[in-house]
């Protein structure tokens, strides 16, 4: 799990898996490969909605 990453509620992340800085998890997504940093995924398995998102802390 790298820096500002946000997570929803009732995610699973398997196990190894590494979430890039900036990233974004959508609620009830079941995360099983990594995710690029700033990028959005949803659904299950998790995948990328949009790549390039900031957001403010």
């Amino acid at each position: 799990m790298e820096d500002h990453v946000w997570i929803g509620t009732n995610v699973s992340l398997k196990k190894g898996v590494t979430v890039g800085e900036g990233s974004v998890i959508a609620s009830n997504s079941i995360v099983t490969k990594d995710v690029s940093p700033h990028t959005l995924v949803a659904g299950v398995p998790a995948e990328p909605i949009k790549e390039n998102i900031s957001w403010e802390a």
